[in-house]
């Protein structure tokens, strides 16, 4: 792209992006420029040469300073995050569609709210929460989003509040050379989100999950093991947030939906995953602010 090209547009379709039935006011969509990477950019908040000086944000998320929130919701799912933000959040505005990972910013019960869609899997989910924690502030993060089921007695729809967040490998893995790091939740928020979830009589499990850095596994010897080891479910994001958190001092945790379980093989059909997924939206709110 020369200097004289139009930046390129993100076009969304309205029936991909409309209002949904019981939310709160819609979130506008227009098309519009996004932002493209400059020849002489230089790291958010620092100076940049005088044809670039208007860009203030960072290479993943095109949100200004002041536009995230310090509590953050994070869906792995971009159109969650748009769900959810209709859903819960007063006033809620577009402020990211870079790459079209969307996020957004309102209010809940008079408390500022950012949701910002991670991507899936431990390496996209990293970016967001690095930027989000080094660039803008970000003190609570929070992971809203879908897990598989390993237990018996948990089931489709219920809740797991994930107190520790076992896996393979991570983005982090190589700092930690030969230490097997142990990624767990913040207590404080842990606490607040078992309360909450008491409060709205949701079933809901507290224990261990696994972060997979698949998504089509092939090692049925150590699922078995899970299993044997209490872990409650299956999910690909969470242990590295909990490394970054705990690197960088802020807070993290994760409220997670079942929507398939690994040993009956059930599932929600995915038209029915976002209308199970309200008491983990509300859960996760409650303990941010608890």
């Amino acid at each position: 792209m020369n200097g004289n090209s139009p930046a390129p547009f993100l076009f969304l379709r309205e029936s991909e992006l409309g209002s949904r039935p019981n939310c709160r006011a819609p979130v506008r969509f227009t098309s519009r420029p996004l932002p493209h990477r400059g020849p002489c950019e230089a790291r958010f908040g620092e100076a940049k040469c005088g044809k670039h000086q208007e860009r203030e944000m960072t290479v993943h998320i095109g949100a200004k300073p002041g536009d995230i929130a310090e509590t953050v919701l994070m869906p792995g799912d971009p159109y969650r995050a748009k769900w959810a933000a209709e859903t819960f959040l007063e006033g809620a505005e577009l402020v990211n569609e870079v790459r079209g990972m969307l996020g957004f910013t309102g209010t809940w019960r008079g408390n500022r709210v950012t949701i910002q869609g991670s991507g899936m899997g431990m390496p996209s989910l990293s970016i967001y929460a690095n930027e989000l924690m080094t660039e803008y502030g970000a003190q609570t993060l929070i992971r809203i989003g879908s897990c598989g089921g390993m237990q018996s007695h948990v089931g489709i729809r219920d809740v797991i509040i994930a107190m520790t967040a076992s896996t393979i490998t991570s983005p982090s893995s190589g700092i930690f050379r030969e230490l097997n790091y142990a990624p767990c939740a913040d207590w404080g928020l842990l606490r607040a989100a078992v309360q909450a979830a008491e409060k709205l009589e949701a079933k809901t499990h507290v224990g261990g999950i696994y972060s997979s850095d698949v998504f089509y596994a092939e090692r049925p010897d150590l699922d078995e093991q899970m299993v044997r080891h209490g872990i409650l479910g299956v999910e690909m994001e969470a242990a590295e947030l909990y490394t970054l958190a705990a690197r960088h001092k802020r807070r993290a945790l994760a409220v997670l939906t079942v929507s398939d379980h690994l040993q009956t093989g059930e599932a929600l059909p995915s038209e029915d995953r976002e209308k199970s997924f309200g008491d983990m939206v509300e859960i996760a709110l409650e303990a941010a602010f608890a």
